[in-house]
């Protein structure tokens, strides 16, 4: 069973896919195995279990290599057991220097944001289940990580910084961290994570 840890590993180290909810043209149509789920299932217990014991000071760090493949086929196949609730089929796709493209389909039903009902706030229009897209990055270095905004669309329609910035606040947040996640405000990686580094088709994590 995932661990509350192994989805702070998953959601901030995979460039926060969920919470970007981001969009790839043509993303979907691969085919997302169960093996590749089953083998970042594997590197997430092989991280948590590191994070947990003792280490030699001297010890080499721990290097591991998330590809894209593990990545879309752990959402499509583990991810009821820890998405939030109103996100279905997450795919993320991952480009050099750590930026993220990815998507999901979000039921905006269920998101309450800090805007919600003003006449300028472009989600008061919108209802139903939509698809919510978003570029960003995310990076990593001596244990702290940050999230970078590009740019993003709700259903098409594009919305600005700020519009975003309460989608990733809503689904990123957690009983430690009840207001979430915030763009260029950097955090504390999880698991005892050092640095995260992107390149095309894999993120890589350091402990």
């Amino acid at each position: 069973m995932i661990t509350v840890p192994h989805r702070a590993v998953l959601v901030l180290l995979t460039a926060a896919g969920v919470a970007l909810s981001a969009i790839s043209p043509g993303a979907g149509a691969e085919v997302l195995s169960r093996a590749d789920a089953d083998a970042m299932q594997v590197k997430l217990t092989r991280m948590q279990e590191a994070a947990e014991s003792p280490r030699a000071p001297n010890a080499p760090p721990l290097t591991t290599s998330l590809s894209e493949s593990e990545i879309n086929a752990y959402f499509e196949h583990y991810g009821k057991s820890f998405l939030p609730p109103g996100i279905a089929k997450p795919r993320a796709t991952l480009l050099d220097g750590g930026r993220l493209i990815a998507r999901a389909i979000v039921d905006l039903s269920t998101v309450r944001v800090g805007g919600e009902g003003s006449l300028f706030d472009p989600l008061s229009y919108l209802k139903g289940t939509v698809e919510v897209a978003a570029t960003g990055t995310i990076s990593g270095s001596e244990g702290e990580g940050v999230i970078r905004f590009e740019s993003a669309t709700v259903a098409g329609i594009s919305v600005p910084k700020h519009v975003a910035q309460d989608l990733l606040r809503f689904y990123t947040r957690t009983a430690d961290r009840p207001g979430g996640f915030q763009f260029d405000e950097p955090f504390a990686l999880p698991a005892h994570v050092q640095s995260v580094s992107g390149v095309r088709g894999s993120v890589t994590v350091t402990q």
